[in-house]
């Protein structure tokens, strides 16, 4: 009983320090071992953002000493109409609190459970929203390392939001990583073989799972058994046996991006000069949108 009267004054204690600084809180968006992401109203801002707030004293030391500062300094560093947007950053009591730009619409697995498999069209517009992000980090050397669905927000007109940079980092143009970053069945055959990889390569072939996921409404690759998600990987065991709607264009970019060969495997550049990418802007999105906009 002690402890939950404390738990209550801690929080009690937070709401009144951020009220003081022009942010009101609301619901918890998600929460994990050492932070979570709660809504907040900000006066500043005159609108909801999301503010991740993160327990440094919960936090294994390598995440505290290596992957927050990267993220807080790529955070601090970027700005796309792609990308989950930052509006200030500060530390309080322990905890460093990361306000940001929220996205009204969920995430896209949670579109994608709600309506499944995602016609042409509609599913060539995130994905060029998502490629338009991931290629201006590339620009500014910077790579994400956990793209998937439930880290591509969608704002109130529908449009993708690339977000969580936990794991993104700057790299040089020959450099390779070592360091094993997001999930299993988002992650190309080279990480998860161990060895090391060339790291705009990695967000590509994740980007490749996504857009599998989107046009066939289900994995391309069973993550329950590693050793044979690998041997599916490299010998090119990609099926759409149960999409059998899927043309032949898509189909074809998704083996282009699903390579187990790096130096064979889509570069951005290649995956925009696909034909599949000039489907033209599904007209019930544009719908939405314009929808969204007198509802106002």
């Amino acid at each position: 009983m002690a402890s939950a009267a404390a738990e209550r004054l801690i929080v009690t204690t937070e709401e009144a320090e951020l009220r003081k600084k022009g942010y009101t809180l609301g619901s918890t968006l998600g929460e994990g071992s050492y932070a979570k992401v709660k809504s907040a109203h900000s006066d500043k801002e005159k609108k909801n953002v999301a503010i991740k707030i993160i327990n440094q004293r919960r936090a294994p030391k390598d995440f505290r000493e290596r992957f927050l500062p990267r993220e807080l300094e790529i955070l601090q560093s970027i700005h796309h109409e792609n990308l989950v947007n930052l509006y200030e950053i500060f530390k309080m009591n322990g905890k460093v609190y990361i306000c940001m730009e929220i996205a009204g619409h969920g995430d896209l697995l949670e579109y994608i459970k709600l309506r499944g498999s995602i016609p042409d069209r509609r599913s060539c517009t995130f994905f060029r929203n998502l490629l338009d992000g991931v290629e201006y980090l590339h620009s500014h050397n910077i790579v994400h390392r956990d793209l998937k669905c439930e880290n591509l927000l969608l704002d109130v007109h529908n449009n993708i939001k690339i977000s969580d940079f936990g794991f993104a980092r700057r790299f040089e143009n020959s450099e390779t990583c070592r360091t094993f970053c997001g999930s299993a069945a988002y992650a190309a055959p080279e990480i998860l073989q161990g060895v090391p990889y060339e790291p705009r390569g990695y967000d590509v072939w994740s980007m490749g799972v996504i857009l599998y996921i989107m046009v066939c409404g289900s994995m391309p690759f069973d993550d329950s058994n590693i050793r044979r998600m690998i041997r599916d990987q490299t010998e090119r065991r990609v099926g759409f046996r149960h999409s059998k709607h899927v043309t032949e264009s898509a189909r074809n970019l998704i083996h282009s991006i699903l390579e187990a060969d790096v130096s064979r495997r889509y570069k951005i550049t290649e995956i925009r000069a696909h034909a599949w990418m000039h489907l033209k802007d599904d007209k019930d999105a544009k719908e939405g949108k314009d929808k969204d906009s007198k509802e106002k």
